[in-house]
């Protein structure tokens, strides 16, 4: 039971930190993007590159939320895992363009290893649960 409920405040605490870093992509692209790592503001009219970013960011809280507030544990831990990706992939863009390594280690990459890691404890909760075998229906006696 003491699993189940640090997974879920780990979980909570994902959703709540991309839900707000994502919100403060869409409205404040300008002020949010240095703290993303990448070594300059993207040149032209990149600030609807950047609310994109944060469209995203929510979106994926809120998959995360949704599978949390139903229920669905185990489904939850498969997309914290899947979702990790997103963060390795901002992780390997601010490398990429010689960008922050402090915070491509520091945020991205610290971010989407917690995500493995809450993703595969989440995994291991449930997997009692999943290799179950069902119990057949007691028949009545005649």
């Amino acid at each position: 039971m003491l699993l189940k409920k640090i997974n879920t405040v780990l979980a909570a605490t994902f959703i709540l930190f991309i839900l707000w870093f994502g919100t403060e992509f869409i409205l404040s692209p300008e002020t949010t993007a240095p703290g993303f790592g990448l070594p300059s503001w993207p040149s032209g009219d990149g600030g609807g590159f950047l609310i994109i970013k944060g469209i995203r960011d929510v979106v994926l809280a809120l998959v995360l939320g949704i599978l949390l507030v139903t229920g669905h544990r185990r489904a939850l831990g498969w997309v914290l895992l899947v979702e990790a990706f997103a963060a390795y992939g901002d992780m390997t863009t601010v490398l990429a363009h010689h960008g922050s390594v402090a915070t491509a280690l520091g945020i991205h990459c610290l971010t989407a290893t917690l995500m493995v890691v809450n993703g595969l404890l989440i995994m291991r909760e449930t997997r009692k649960a999943a290799t179950a075998p069902a119990t057949p229906a007691t028949q009545p006696a005649y």
